[in-house]
C-alpha cells in the first residue's frame, strides 16, 4: 500500500513538479492532500488519513508547536529547504524536524526519507492536545551523576503544593554549584507564580524564559540568544527569570520549553529549574481541543530532567502533601524517579528525633527514604530575602547554606568542601 502523504510547500516554484513526481507508482508514495498553510495541515493530520507530511522551511506560521502536534497525531515530518540554505535547515531541525533535505533532491530520495521517517516515528499514543505530546522520554536519573561528555545536565526542583521551600532550594543549589566552579543556569519555570527574580532582586519585567520560549517556537533560539536573555548574577551563575505574571503561563508551551532546555545544556554545565507543584493531567481536558495546558511546561521539565528533586517540608501537613504528590507523579510520569529532599527540618512539629521520624514516615507511605535533609534556618532565609541576595552572601555560616553546598557538590559531581560535608544531613540510601 502506498504511503499517504500531506504536502505543505506552497509558494515554492518546484512544488507542482515534486508532487507529480512523488505520485508515481514506483515511488510508493501518494500525495493525499496539498495544504496551503499550517492550519490546513494540522486539520488534515487530525483526520488520520496520512502518515507523513512534507513541508518547506518557508511555510508561513510554522513553529515548534505545530511540529509537535503533527508528531502527536502520528504524522512523521520531513522538511525541504532551498539548496545550500543551512540556516533554514537548522531552523527546521530546532523545530523538531529530524530529516531535512534540499528541495532539488531526487524524488526517490525524498520518498525514501518519508518512508524512513514513518518507520522511525513513535506510535500516536497521546492526543494532539496532550501537553506531553512529542516529548522524548529521559533516561533514569543517577545520583551522583556520571560525566556526560560536555553536555550539560538538567536538575528539576519540584515538590507538593504549599511552601516546602522549592525556590529556596533551587536558588541555593544554583548559587552553590556556581561557587564550586560549575557553570550554572537557573531557570524559573513556575507557571503558578515564580518568584526567583524577586528573591534575587532582579527586574521581573525582563523577557527571560518567555522570551526564550518565543524564540524556540520560531526556531531561532541558540546559545548566544539564550545567554543574552539571562541575567548574570555573578561569575558562573546566570538566571532566566519566569513570566512576570502568573496569567502569562500560555507563553510557556511544552515543546518550546523542551527546546530551551536543550539549548541550556549547551550553554551551562548544570541547569537548575524551579518547577511548579502541579502535574495534573485532566483526561476530560486532554480530549477537548488543542488549547495550551497550564501544567505542560512542568511535565516537559520533569520528563527532560536528568535528576528530579522532590522537596518536602518536615511537618505532618507537608509530609502528607508530599505523599500525595508522589502518588500523582507516579501515575502521570511513571518513568520519573525523584530524589527526596526534606527541607526545614527542626524539632517541634514531630516527636522524637525529627530526622528518623520523617524518614520512617516517608518510607512507610511512599517506599522511599529521603536522600537529603536540610535544616530550618528562618533567620538566614529572612535576611537573604530582605536583601535580595543569596544565603552565601548574607549568611555564609548558616547551617542551611552548608547543607545546600553539600547537596550541590554531590549533584554536580565535584568534591564537597569540608563545611558542606559537616552541614548536610544525609541519609544512607535504602537497600
Amino acid at each position: 500500500m502506498a504511503l499517504q502523504v500531506f504536502t505543505a510547500v506552497t509558494g515554492a516554484g518546484w512544488e507542482s513538479e515534486l508532487v507529480g513526481a512523488l505520485d508515481r507508482d514506483d515511488h510508493g508514495v501518494t500525495v493525499v492532500r496539498r495544504c496551503v498553510d499550517v492550519s490546513e495541515l494540522l486539520a488534515a493530520a487530525a483526520t488520520g488519513t496520512g502518515q507523513a507530511a512534507l513541508l518547506s522551511a518557508e511555510l508561513r506560521r510554522l513553529d515548534g508547536e505545530a511540529v509537535a502536534r503533527l508528531h502527536a497525531a502520528g504524522v512523521a515530518v520531513v522538511g525541504l529547504v532551498e539548496p545550500g540554505d543551512e540556516l533554514a535547515a537548522q531552523r527546521l531541525r530546532q523545530l523538531g524536524v529530524a530529516q531535512v533535505l534540499p528541495a532539488d533532491a531526487d524524488p526517490e530520495v525524498i520518498a525514501a526519507a518519508l518512508r524512513d521517517a514513518v518507520a522511525g516515528a513513535p506510535d500516536a499514543g497521546r492526543d494532539v492536545a496532550d501537553p506531553r505530546a512529542a516529548l522524548p522520554v529521559p533516561a533514569e536519573p543517577e545520583l551522583p551523576p556520571a560525566p556526560r561528555g560536555g553536555r550539560g545536565r538538567v536538575v528539576a526542583v519540584w515538590g507538593p503544593t504549599g511552601a516546602p521551600g522549592r525556590t529556596t532550594v533551587a536558588v541555593g543549589l544554583a548559587d552553590e554549584t556556581a561557587r564550586l566552579g560549575v557553570d550554572t543556569l537557573l531557570v524559573d519555570a513556575d507557571v503558578y507564580g515564580g518568584v526567583v527574580a524577586q528573591v534575587l532582586g532582579l527586574l521581573d519585567e525582563s523577557p527571560g524564559l518567555a522570551g526564550a520560549a518565543r524564540l524556540a517556537g520560531t526556531g531561532t533560539l541558540d546559545s548566544a540568544a539564550l545567554a543574552r536573555l539571562a541575567w548574570s548574577v555573578h561569575p558562573g551563575l546566570r538566571v532566566l527569570t519566569g513570566p512576570a505574571r502568573a496569567d502569562r503561563w500560555p507563553e510557556l508551551r511544552p515543546s518550546a520549553v523542551s527546546v530551551v532546555l536543550e539549548e541550556a545544556r549547551r550553554l551551562a554545565d548544570l541547569t537548575v529549574v524551579d518547577c511548579a507543584f502541579s502535574v495534573e493531567d485532566d483526561e476530560e481536558l486532554s480530549f477537548d481541543t488543542a488549547a495550551p495546558r497550564r501544567n505542560g511546561a512542568t511535565l516537559a521539565v520533569l520528563e527532560q530532567a536528568d535528576t528530579v528533586l522532590c522537596v518536602s517540608g518536615a511537618d505532618p501537613v507537608a509530609l502528607q502533601r508530599c505523599v500525595r504528590a508522589l502518588d500523582q507523579l507516579r501515575e502521570v510520569l511513571p518513568d520519573v524517579e525523584p530524589v527526596l529532599v526534606v527541607n526545614q527540618l527542626r524539632r517541634g512539629p514531630v516527636p522524637g528525633d525529627p530526622q528518623e521520624e520523617v524518614s520512617a514516615a516517608l518510607d512507610r507511605f511512599t517506599g522511599r527514604r529521603p536522600h537529603f535533609f536540610l535544616p530550618a534556618d528562618r533567620r538566614a532565609t529572612d535576611a537573604a530575602l530582605a536583601a535580595g541576595r543569596t544565603l552565601a552572601e548574607v549568611a555564609p555560616a548558616s547551617p542551611l547554606r552548608s547543607g545546600l553546598r553539600g547537596l550541590a557538590a554531590e549533584l554536580a559531581g565535584v568534591p564537597a568542601p569540608a563545611a558542606g560535608r559537616r552541614g548536610v544531613l544525609r541519609m544512607r540510601r535504602a537497600g
